[in-house]
């Protein structure tokens, strides 16, 4: 099966946003109407799609999702509020970080916890060795808002040039050059966490693969082209049989 094309026109990133807000509803990855994925237009302007302010993710389509300016303001006209301060982290990683068209932000009560300890995410097992030196930690300094503006500038610091980040008792981020492989790295950090805290909870002794074997696994998981291309397909088309209407 050849793989579909990448997402080049607001049309298509437009369905594909909408997309991914309609799965992280579905897989349970939500904070009511909280947190934000966005994703970059193409042009030369900082233009960026995001989730109106007040809408479930479960409600979100094409149509509704609004045009930001880096600071967060609208762009097109809109019925709906936007909540530029949501939009801080989003803004500063989208604007330091080329190959981050797309960063997505959770509060999800596994990635919640693993962001209240002070280990990152450990080799417990497979899943969790593809994130083995790929997850950044920043210092927790309260809600983001756009009172605190210098925070962007420690953020974009902390990810550096990693894919996924820990915000400390806070949630998790990760970015992508697509909405799939945003989607793909946010989904499986996820069950990373998920594995991490059902292990932890046994009371047993954690065991861990060597440094060799932990390296070699990483080194797979690098090296893969697919990156969530087949997943992400096979997701959309459950979301076509299912809520085609995320499309609208």
């Amino acid at each position: 099966m050849s793989l579909a094309p990448t997402a080049t026109t607001e049309q298509e990133l437009r369905e594909e946003l909408a997309a991914a807000y309609r799965l992280m509803a579905h897989f349970n990855m939500t904070d009511l109407v909280y947190t934000h994925l966005s994703v970059r237009l193409p042009g030369e302007q900082h233009r960026f799609l995001v989730n109106p302010y007040g809408l479930l993710f479960e409600e979100i389509t094409a149509s509704s999702l609004v045009i930001v300016d880096a600071d967060g303001q609208p762009k097109q006209e809109t019925t709906w509020p936007v909540n530029p301060a949501g939009f801080v982290i989003h803004s500063a990683i989208h604007r330091s970080r080329a190959d981050a068209a797309c960063v997505m932000h959770t509060h999800t009560v596994p990635g919640m916890v693993i962001a209240a300890q002070d280990q990152k995410i450990l080799p417990l097992n497979q899943m969790n060795i593809e994130f083995y030196g790929a997850v950044a930690f920043h210092s927790y300094e309260g809600i983001a808002a756009d009172d605190n503006l210098s925070e962007r500038d420690r953020l974009v610091r902390d990810l550096g040039t990693h894919s996924a980040l820990i915000l400390q008792n806070h949630g998790l981020l990760t970015v992508g050059a697509t909405v799939a492989q945003a989607f793909y790295r946010m989904y499986y950090m996820e069950q990373a966490c998920r594995i991490q805290i059902a292990a932890q909870a046994t009371g047993v002794p954690l065991h861990m693969p060597s440094e060799e074997k932990i390296l070699r696994t990483k080194k797979q998981f690098d090296e893969d082209p697919d990156q969530g291309k087949l997943i992400w397909q096979a997701l959309r088309r459950k979301l076509d049989r299912e809520q085609p209407d995320y499309k609208n």
